[in-house]
């Protein structure tokens, strides 16, 4: 059966160079302080949120990850309602202001499954793979 209705068009973040420079030097010190310190100044950016979350989860600090992780989850999705998406549709990984939304998304699935919240996780992955199934082989090889 062919569907007759077009996909929705990609959404495509803006980019926020003031938080990537921000970012970029949080990557340089290294250090959980200089990440929540972008993370405090730039709130709605989402990368910031997903390297916390990186990092708390690479530390088996597995609730810390997934506060992280929901948080930037849920500004990403402000952000892609303002950028015009419906609730679904593609969310490109290539596009490199995407990214942070889906690397929450894939650190939160991941942190809900060590958490015990099976449901969650599934449907964390699932999404994820609806943005976009680059994402998902991308993020499980990092």
């Amino acid at each position: 059966m062919h569907n007759l209705l077009p996909e929705p068009p990609a959404t495509l973040l803006p980019a926020h160079e003031e938080a990537d420079a921000a970012l970029a030097a949080a990557a340089e010190q290294g250090t959980d302080e200089a990440y929540a310190e972008v993370a405090a100044r730039f709130p709605t950016y989402s990368a910031a949120w997903a390297a916390l979350a990186g990092r708390a989860l690479a530390a088996d600090q597995v609730v810390t990850a997934y506060a992280y992780a929901r948080t930037g989850y849920h500004r990403g999705l402000d952000q892609l309602r303002r950028s015009g998406w419906k609730g679904h549709g593609p969310v490109p990984w290539p596009h490199e202001p995407n990214q942070g939304f889906l690397r929450c998304l894939y650190v939160l699935s991941r942190a809900a499954g060590e958490i015990g919240e099976a449901d969650e996780a599934a449907r964390c992955a699932q999404f994820l793979r609806d943005c976009d199934p680059v994402a998902g082989d991308a993020l499980s090889g990092e």
